[in-house]
């Protein structure tokens, strides 16, 4: 196992432990658009983040959990999104983190595909 997927698998598991930790905060940029409520989504995604973290742990699970994961990424980009655009009007500090978030995601879906190639070739 690579640093990386050790960076990676902790990040994930740590992301995922915060969704049941402080749901508030992954409650409120849950877009309104979304099926179900708010709390439900942050309880999936924190439960997906938490499954494929230690599906990248695990040798066995590791190229499917990389590509799971940045299908993952993929997927809550419009939380980022959304947290983008709602937090507009708050303080700069605020916004900074929100706008940061938004290209940050992309660098973060290449590293896992990267990754998950690399496995492929490993095998």
């Amino acid at each position: 196992m690579t640093r990386g997927e050790k960076l990676l698998a902790f990040f994930l598991l740590g992301a995922g432990i915060s969704h049941f930790v402080n749901p508030e905060f992954f409650d409120a940029i849950v877009p309104p658009a979304l099926p179900g409520s708010e709390r439900l989504a942050t309880y999936l995604s924190g439960v997906a983040e938490v499954i494929v973290g230690v599906g990248v742990l695990v040798r066995r699970t590791r190229r499917t959990a990389l590509w799971a994961a940045a299908a993952l990424f993929l997927a809550v980009y419009p939380a980022n999104i959304y947290m983008a655009w709602d937090w507009r009007d708050r303080e700069l500090s605020e916004r900074l983190v929100a706008y940061g978030r938004l290209p940050l995601q992309i660098p973060l879906i290449w590293w896992t595909v990267v990754m998950a190639r690399r496995q492929r070739a490993a095998l």
